[in-house]
């Protein structure tokens, strides 16, 4: 050990520093002030946004340094690409993914609380687990969906690349959220129909999103928890980005509600991230860490979701990789 290794755990540390930076920059909106192709003195962004004006600079000029904006003469600020995607109507937006790390990182506080229970440290801090806050903090739960399909970008015409839809009548996503997977489903495949279960505060909003993208005389909507039942009358239930969010015990008793409706020859489907082994980095372990200490969840290992769905009445069907980094599990009823 020496200088280097000193060094490279000092340049982690200090990437803290630069994730709440991108956050609160996101979060009042700076990016959409400077403009598309404009710059923009920081006094005036100062002055727009309740900032102080030298503190302000400092950030703006540390965003700078790491390719976030980039100083123009007379303390101006300018765009990069990469501070382009910060801006609101850039396409596939990063900024609600930003306002929504940054809503959740306040469970960061709890992370020795995770350490040494493996509770959710966002449950710690906010006194009851995320989902249950979203449902009664309306305006954060309108930033949490609204951040999904950036989070994700991608995912959805990866999946639909790679697995084969087209044999199925009817499928159901499960804990659907605001609709985009069903709606992408559903635009694919013209003479399919689908169904959308999740709870009613979820669903109020999801219903629009379905008639403004032309899927709802197709998709019947349901509200419901899928703790306590999933709605029959579908050949395929899809899960996508819900099993990562809770324990094995939660996840086991989620499945079996869905082992009770999926039909003999019906198949359900996961997906999601899957944890490779060895040392090597992955973009699973970042989400797995992340998962531990938000919702209490996990990314789990081929083999994990074997077990579980053994546990639950299933077997492992087939694993389909996709070109982004999720892939489709398939499991059949046993």
């Amino acid at each position: 050990m020496g200088r280097d290794d000193n060094h490279a755990l000092l340049q982690m540390f200090f990437a803290a520093h630069l994730s709440q930076a991108v956050g609160h920059i996101a979060e009042i909106g700076v990016a959409d002030l400077v403009g598309e192709d404009g710059t923009r003195r920081v006094s005036d962004l100062a002055l727009e946004t309740g900032c102080h004006e030298r503190t302000l600079y400092r950030v703006m000029r540390y965003l700078a340094s790491h390719g976030i904006f980039v100083e123009q003469d007379d303390r101006a600020f300018g765009h990069t690409s990469l501070s382009k995607a910060l801006r609101s109507e850039a396409e596939n937006s990063f900024r609600p993914v930003a306002r929504m790390l940054q809503m959740v990182s306040r469970g960061l506080a709890g992370f020795d609380h995770t350490l040494k229970t493996e509770g959710s440290a966002l449950a710690h801090v906010f006194g009851e687990p995320i989902f249950d806050y979203l449902s009664t903090h309306p305006d954060e739960a309108a930033i949490f969906d609204a951040a999904m399909p950036a989070f994700h970008v991608g995912e959805i015409d990866a999946m639909l690349d790679a697995y084969d839809f087209s044999e199925i009548g009817t499928v159901a996503d499960i804990g659907g959220g605001g609709g985009a997977v069903i709606t992408g489903v559903l635009q694919n495949h013209p003479g399919m129909r689908g169904v959308l279960f999740d709870l009613g505060h979820v669903i109020g909003r999801a219903q629009e999103n379905l008639e403004r993208d032309g899927v709802a005389d197709r998709c019947r909507t349901v509200e419901g928890s899928f703790f306590d039942t999933v709605p029959d009358g579908a050949d395929a239930y899809l899960m996508r980005h819900i099993i990562h969010d809770w324990s094995d015990a939660d996840s086991v008793r989620i499945l079996e509600n869905c082992r009770k409706a999926v039909p003999a020859g019906g198949r359900l489907l996961i997906v999601e991230t899957i944890v490779p082994e060895g040392n090597d980095p992955s973009p699973a372990k970042e989400m797995d860490v992340m998962m531990l200490l938000y919702p209490g969840g996990m990314e789990r290992t081929e083999t994990e979701y074997r077990e579980l769905f053994a546990a639950a009445g299933f077997e492992l069907a087939g694993v389909t990789p996709t070109a982004s980094m999720v892939s489709v599990i398939e499991a059949r009823p046993v």
